[in-house]
């Protein structure tokens, strides 16, 4: 029995007047995945538990099956797991976002126009030596385009950070809580290295943001809590990043970005290779989520439009022609595009088995609204069960 997880980062959403009421998924022309709903399982999932940010941090972790209440410790650690970098016993990982925060303190955006990984490499080398290098224990780490790495002394972590995403358009909200202060005034001593080193290589970066910290979890091995070996294809480090914690091996794909221009193509054709000599293949595309997060209303049904028609497609009917097949297609939390940032609301997810198609529904929102939501954490034990 071969498993396939499919993640459409962010892709549920809520009704849009640009879209005569309808979401981007209800929008969306998806052929082969109505016909797989109409044949499948169809429910909500919570994969942010009560009380806990709504990131991809803690909706990724629910899809691999392991309770973010129990294993979760904060976003940057699994991040810094994907980039090989190490932490201490006395050390915290903080995200470092390249952002653009205007002379008035407003954040203009969140992705610092988007740079690509290899603008934002000398701007996050000149942090270092500025900011960094081991002094005071701080020291910075370049990863892809706008998402970065600090590592601190663990008592910096001891603060209340806003994701930047949270404040596209509104006044930027510095840390609270007793580190406030010094992380306050690196992220303000960053203004001084950022702004030149961006201009020089054509990035619209002010600074760097700090949030998402926490120290490195302890994740039990996937294929002895499922009894399946897995690989996974992703372009973003925090997907990367969960499956170097959980001993899931990590597919390098040629192609793979965390932007519109990701090459769907390629994933899948990678994803079925690895179903050679693996039992389950998780494929990770974060398109959707930053339309969300932009609020491109047309560019999320477009990229939830090649989900369909490069990957879903494909991929079922190459499935179905090699034998008996499962598959789980959850996405990792909502980002509603009027919003332009996640939400904790329960998404739709869908369940198929060809050994046992049921009479299914339709996957979207609206169907599941009156549904009672499973634990998101729940489903990979059904997914993988003999």
């Amino acid at each position: 029995m071969k498993h396939v997880v499919m993640v459409p980062d962010g892709c549920a959403d809520e009704p849009l007047a640009e879209l005569d009421g309808r979401t981007p998924l209800e929008a969306a022309r998806m052929p082969h995945l109505a016909a797989l709903a109409a044949r499948a399982e169809i429910g909500a999932a919570e994969v942010i538990p009560p009380g806990m940010p709504a990131g991809s941090d803690v909706g990724n972790l629910s899809i691999l099956g392991y309770d973010p209440a129990e294993f979760h410790t904060g976003r940057a650690p699994i991040e810094a797991a994907a980039m090989g970098v190490e932490l201490g016993p006395g050390e915290v990982a903080f995200r470092a976002n390249l952002v653009t925060v205007d002379d008035h303190g407003v954040m203009v955006d969140f992705a610092a126009g988007h740079p690509t990984s290899e603008q934002a490499a000398p701007i996050l080398e000149a942090v270092d030596r500025a900011l960094g290098g081991g002094r005071d224990g701080v020291r910075f780490h370049a990863g892809v385009e706008y998402r970065h790495l600090a590592v601190v002394p663990a008592g910096l972590g001891d603060a209340e950070c806003v994701p930047p995403h949270d404040l596209t358009g509104r006044q930027a909200e510095m840390p609270t809580g007793p580190a406030a202060a010094k992380l306050s005034a690196l992220m303000e001593a960053s203004r001084a290295v950022v702004g030149p080193a961006a201009r020089a290589v054509g990035s619209s970066a002010t600074q760097i943001w700090l949030w998402g910290q926490g120290t490195r979890p302890s994740l039990p091995p996937f294929a002895d809590r499922f009894g399946v070996g897995a690989r996974l294809t992703s372009a973003v480090d925090l997907v990367r990043g969960l499956g170097v914690l959980a001993g899931i091996e990590v597919l390098d794909v040629p192609g793979a970005t965390a932007g519109f221009d990701n090459d769907y193509a390629a994933q899948r054709d990678a994803a079925l290779a690895s179903l050679a000599d693996r039992d389950l293949v998780l494929v990770h595309v974060e398109a959707t989520d930053e339309a969300g997060h932009q609020g491109l209303v047309d560019v999320k049904v477009e990229a939830l439009e090649a989900w369909d028609r490069l990957i879903i497609g494909p991929m079922t009917e190459a499935l179905g022609a090699r034998g008996p097949f499962r598959l789980l297609l959850l996405p990792d939390h909502a980002t509603p595009c009027a919003r332009r940032t996640h939400t904790a609301a329960a998404v739709p997810y869908l369940l198929f088995d060809s050994a046992r198609p049921l009479a299914g529904g339709v996957y979207s929102e609206a169907a599941v609204a009156g549904s009672v939501p499973v634990p998101g954490h729940t489903l990979m034990s059904r997914l993988t069960a003999r």
